[in-house]
């Protein structure tokens, strides 16, 4: 069982992502090519001149270095970008083999008959609402007009619950309703 959980519109984002900031990086490189390769002697002296060209090569090494480190990142670039859309096929090819015939044709009709009432009273007429997102608290959706259960809210958080059974607990005791507590146990003599 793989516990990897990918989403293909992130990867997409992620690769377009990386991919601008891949330019920034090459034009920052361009423009700091013709400053770094070229560098002047301080002075008319063989040291001076020796140190220029010292620096000039470890530029051009930084060129060549900074060249390879855009070829790789091009390359990720493009692989990110292939392992989104790999992951878009392979997810839409499950869903339409995952789903049969006839549950597609019941979703065309249900859609066809919906369609006017879902968008006049926002609320389809015939079919159930969708469940609430999870973790939220948030109410489901209406079920049909004419046919159709609502859905259950989303499950709520730790602190949500506890937030209930405080005010539960509050309401009990005000009415005096506490709970009964357990009798004291004899005290050793």
């Amino acid at each position: 069982m793989s516990f990897v959980s990918v989403a293909p519109d992130m990867l997409v984002t992620a690769a377009s992502d990386l991919a601008g900031l891949g330019s920034a990086i090459n034009a920052a490189n361009a423009t700091a090519a013709s400053s770094t390769t070229t560098v002047l002697a301080a002075a008319a002296d063989e040291v001076s001149e020796g140190i220029a060209a010292l620096f000039g090569m470890h530029a051009q090494e930084y060129q060549a270095l900074g060249a390879q480190a855009t070829a790789f990142h091009e390359q990720f670039a493009r692989a990110l970008t292939t392992a989104g859309f790999a992951f878009a096929s392979a997810e839409a090819a499950n869903a339409a083999a995952s789903a049969s015939p006839l549950e597609t044709l019941e979703e065309q009709i249900l859609g066809v008959i919906n369609a006017p009432t879902q968008i006049l009273l926002g609320r389809p007429l015939i079919g159930d609402g969708a469940n609430g997102a999870p973790g939220t608290g948030q109410a489901g959706g209406a079920g049909g007009l004419l046919w159709g259960n609502g859905r259950q809210r989303g499950g709520r958080t730790r602190r949500q619950r506890r937030r209930v059974w405080q005010r539960w607990s509050w309401w009990r005791r005000r009415r005096g309703r506490a709970g009964r507590r357990r009798p004291r146990r004899c005290e050793r003599r």
